[in-house]
């Protein structure tokens, strides 16, 4: 089926000498995976692999097929224009993990136009800002809402945030628990939105610690996630700020 869609790129991987396979988070069919033959080794035609950066925002006209074969892009041109996300040090960083984070944690092969309406908006919030310290943690918080683990924070006044049970308890548990400091920090971001979160003042330590908490929330509650290698990356990006 010929379909025209907007389409957020979570990654793009080389294939034999001249092809990219690209999976992207598509408005019409949630995740597809595409072939795209030949684009390394032309400048010409209307696909070109410069269109294929991480989280790149896009408009195609592609044939889905359904049935488990990689798909074909025939038109593509870019639905929103990054000012900074892709040219920024800090923002690049921030993309790359993300698009780790999205590629492992989104697995719908089907329409979700909620979860693309908060990828897109979030993702331009994030390059029409300068103040993004604190953006991976609200959308990866966010993000959990749309993947269904969010935290039930109607106990928020416990003290303890327990990974496995994903709600807030007064006992701590060694296997499952995080600290006052951890749960505290976490309390902070439920409920708000990037234009408040931003103001949030963190120690770098613990920043980095509620961060690697939050990849373990992802990894029990998503049976295929996997701790993005580009973790480590961003963590010396941000130590050095």
């Amino acid at each position: 089926m010929r379909v025209h869609t907007k389409a957020i790129v979570l990654s793009s991987i080389k294939y034999a000498d001249s092809s990219l396979i690209v999976k992207a988070f598509t408005e019409s069919d949630g995740l597809k995976s595409y072939i795209l033959r030949g684009v390394l080794a032309t400048k010409k035609g209307k696909v070109k692999a410069a269109y294929f950066l991480p989280l790149s925002q896009l408009e195609l006209v592609a044939t889905h097929k359904n049935n488990a074969t990689l798909d074909r892009i025939s038109e593509v041109k870019t639905h929103y224009h990054y000012q900074s996300a892709h040219s920024n040090l800090v923002k690049n960083s921030l993309v790359l993990f993300l698009s780790e984070v999205l590629s492992s944690a989104i697995v719908e092969e089907e329409e979700n136009k909620e979860l693309f309406l908060f990828l897109s908006e979030s993702l331009m919030w994030m390059d029409q800002n300068d103040q993004v310290g604190n953006f991976h943690i609200q959308f990866l918080i966010d993000l959990s809402r749309y993947l269904g683990f969010y935290p039930d924070h109607s106990t928020v006044d416990a003290p303890y945030f327990n990974l496995v049970e994903g709600a807030f308890s007064s006992y701590f548990s060694n296997e499952s628990s995080l600290n006052n400091s951890l749960s505290d920090a976490l309390k902070l971001f439920l409920g708000t939105n990037f234009d408040n979160s931003k103001t949030i003042k963190l120690d770098k330590n613990l920043k980095i610690e509620l961060i690697k908490s939050i990849m373990n929330y992802y990894r029990l509650h998503l049976n295929s996630f996997k701790s993005p290698k580009s973790l480590e990356v961003l963590n010396v990006v941000f130590s050095s700020l």
